[in-house]
Order: C-alpha cells, then sequence, then structure tokens
C-alpha cells in the first residue's frame, strides 16, 4: 500500500488547537480538505493546509511513485497525527519571591496520503 506523508516538525502551536481542526478533516479527500480547512479562521488550519500541500506535492512527483503519478482527486487523508512537540520552559517571577512555569508547546504535524484505490 502506498502511502505518501508529510510532517511538520517543532510546529510553535500546542498540539491540543491543531488537532481542533485535524478531526475536521481526518478521512476526507484531499481537495475536500483544502476547501474546508481554507474557511478555518484558525492559525492551525494554516499550519495543516500546508503539510497537506506538502504531501499532494509528493504524491503527484513521477518520482516518488515509479513514474506513475496520482491525481488529487483519488487521494485520501488516512493518517493525520498531531502529537506534542518539546516545549520550551519559562519561569515567571511571582509574588512573595515565587516563580511559576511557562511552558510554550510545539507539535508535531504528519499527514498520511493514500489512493482510493488502495484502501
Amino acid at each position: 500500500m502506498a502511502t505518501f506523508k508529510a510532517i511538520h516538525r517543532n510546529a510553535r502551536m500546542s498540539a491540543q488547537k491543531v488537532r481542533l481542526v485535524a478531526d475536521l478533516v481526518r478521512g476526507m479527500y484531499a481537495d475536500e480538505a483544502l476547501d474546508t480547512l481554507k474557511f478555518q479562521p484558525q492559525r492551525g488550519a494554516r499550519m495543516l493546509e500546508k503539510v497537506i500541500k506538502s504531501a499532494i506535492g509528493n504524491a503527484t512527483d513521477p518520482d516518488q511513485n515509479n513514474g506513475r503519478p496520482h491525481r488529487v482527486e483519488e487521494l485520501v487523508l488516512t493518517d493525520v497525527r498531531i502529537d506534542g512537540g518539546p516545549m520550551f520552559k519559562r519561569i515567571r517571577p511571582r509574588a512573595r519571591g515565587t516563580a511559576f512555569a511557562i511552558k510554550k508547546r510545539s507539535s508535531h504535524i504528519t499527514v498520511g496520503l493514500t489512493p482510493i484505490d488502495e484502501i
């Protein structure tokens, strides 16, 4: 089974926020997913859009598929994963000499496309 992948590692947004838009497009055709994400206001939708476009580029490249590129209308999003990435840890001074930790989270966005005839 040919699965074409694209990964955005260390995306500067928490995984929880990107998962909200990832749940919208999981299982859709690739072109429908791009149309859906285009009208979403979230910043995570822009990141996911770029990763899907990269995976489509991998699938339509003849070098990646033995000289037989796939059409965009045939590709389905079978693997959309948003995993937590490394965190920047900062300290915020608080009252009476104490400190609170601030975690600036990041995520890894993984998209896998599969042609519909191979599912």
